[in-house]
């Protein structure tokens, strides 16, 4: 008996290290597209998925590389600890993006070097503890983006995005406690924010930067349309007619 017992516990040792082993592994998505008129589908379901540009300790490192033009794009992603990075640049672009979980990533840089024109972006986020960091166009060319953020439920998520187009419309709904949501609207003429927030502890902070006006205006201006219903909230709202 002892020594049936003995070679079981021994079993057992040898195939922890390959049970851990396992489980460290994840899912990962490493694309590199260039052209016109793609579609792409992706669904993950599970925990520390990755679409990458990059990332490093956590695997993939780089690739995620997508140039081109009249892209559609619908990206949904359920679980936790899931992670989406990657340079991106396109023109007349449909994104639907869907993050269902905790503790997610959403690090994008969109037309960097190239352009990002005329783009229509859905995004749903439901979740805790989620981070975004997003950099649209930088000093590219870009103009008309509509970009819709919905937080339908979620808590001490945080939010960087800074876009730098002309004619932007961006609509955020945001529902939850202990939220920091920071955004840049820059270097254009007609920009609008629409946001509705449900939820204490808000940290808000909103810039509209008109900067240079594109050729042929003579005029830049924001619009900010906001309903808070929060206690205990912070909002640090600035526009202003220069780039500075």
């Amino acid at each position: 008996m002892m020594k049936m017992l003995s070679r079981y516990i021994a079993f057992f040792v040898l195939l922890c290290p390959v049970l851990l082993y396992a489980g460290t592994n994840d899912n990962e998505i490493l694309l590199d597209q260039s052209g016109d008129t793609l579609k792409l589908y992706v669904d993950q379901i599970g925990y520390g998925n990755k679409v990458c540009g990059s990332i490093s300790s956590g695997a993939c490192a780089t690739d995620w590389t997508l140039t081109g033009n009249t892209v559609t794009m619908d990206i949904d992603m359920i679980g936790n600890l899931n992670q989406i990075f990657g340079p991106t640049l396109f023109d007349s672009t449909d994104v639907d993006l869907k993050l269902t979980g905790n503790s997610n990533v959403w690090d994008w840089n969109v037309g960097y070097g190239g352009s990002a024109d005329s783009s229509v972006v859905d995004v749903d986020i439901s979740g805790n503890s989620n981070q975004f960091d997003i950099d649209w166009a930088y000093n590219a060319s870009a103009e008309r983006l509509d970009f819709d953020l919905d937080i339908n439920t979620g808590s001490s998520n945080v939010w960087d995005i800074n876009i730098d187009a002309d004619d932007v419309t961006w609509n955020v709904d945001v529902i939850g406690s202990s939220n920091n949501f920071a955004t840049t609207q820059s270097d254009g003429a007609y920009q609008s924010l629409t946001m509705e927030w449900v939820g204490s502890n808000g940290d808000i902070d909103i810039i509209q930067s008109s900067g240079t006006c594109p050729t042929g205006i003579s005029s830049c201006y924001g619009v900010i349309n906001a309903d808070f219903d929060s206690e205990n909230a912070i909002v640090d709202i600035k526009q202003k007619d220069t780039g500075d």
